[in-house]
């Protein structure tokens, strides 16, 4: 069935490039209202809040830090701004491969890494998942879906990969997914918590991929093509759908059926 979004609420973290983008267009596609975060990217959320407005969805820019922000005043700020949110997606990370990112020492990129990835991901799930559940408690016998939190993992995490990166993401992304599980059982059944664990996704560093790692990409994955910022927002706009509604707790890979 159409994933019936009309008139939800949604926020998006990260959400002014790459697979954040693309998560807050296909949400507004589907029919949600979006807020639209951003760290420094101003001038780019602005162009996505354009093209969800064009769209016929209501649509804000809400700027904060998460590696250095009072995550309470965060999240009051988007229910005041915005309204009671119906679906919320954390999607800020690091980016430690493109930019000043491998510049980084080691302790740097951890020290981000925890700040952004794994405490803003704890902290901001904990505060939204209690006022969604305030806010299911006493509409439970008229809303059409339950709230939801979707978190991002990576679907190397539980199972390693070689290299710097590979050892600071695992880190990063295991404690984000067992908290995912933790949080479900909490929140439950008022509110659903679920994650994605993208594979090889095509964002800014896959563009300009050594031959090595383009080969290796193909190689490493049975569908022979990388993933792209738009099939992890398809699988994320089902999973916070009505039609997901029996989907708690679950860690989905999304990697063209890598096993390795």
């Amino acid at each position: 069935m159409p994933a019936n979004l009309e008139g939800r609420r949604a926020v998006v973290t990260g959400a002014s490039s790459g697979i954040g983008r693309a998560i807050a267009l296909e949400l507004a596609r589907h029919g949600a209202n979006v807020a639209v975060h951003y760290a420094r990217s101003e001038q780019r959320a602005r162009e996505v809040v354009n093209e969800i407005s064009a769209l016929g969805r209501q649509a804000i820019s809400l700027q904060a830090d998460l590696s250095d922000v009072d995550h309470a005043e965060f999240v009051s700020r988007c229910w005041n701004d915005f309204g009671p949110v119906d679906i919320w997606v954390n999607n800020a990370g690091v980016d430690l491969l493109t930019g000043d990112g491998p510049s980084y020492s080691f302790e740097e990129k951890l020290r981000l890494l925890l700040a952004i990835d794994v405490t803003g991901t704890v902290l901001l799930s904990r505060m939204v998942g209690q006022r969604m559940k305030r806010q299911r408690e006493l509409d439970e016998d008229n809303a059409p879906a339950s709230p939801c939190i979707l978190n991002i993992g990576w679907d190397q995490a539980d199972r390693g990969m070689e290299g710097d990166s590979a050892e600071l993401f695992s880190t990063a992304k295991n404690a984000v997914m067992g908290f995912t599980r933790s949080l479900a059982v909490s929140l439950a059944p008022h509110v659903r918590v679920n994650c994605i664990a993208p594979g090889w996704i095509r964002t800014a560093w896959g563009d300009d991929a050594p031959d090595a790692w383009q080969d290796r990409v193909i190689r490493e994955t049975p569908l022979k093509r990388w993933g792209m910022p738009e099939d992890i927002a398809r699988l994320a706009t089902f999973l916070v759908s009505p039609n997901a509604e029996y989907l708690t707790g679950q860690i989905i890979n999304a990697n063209g059926g890598a096993i390795r």
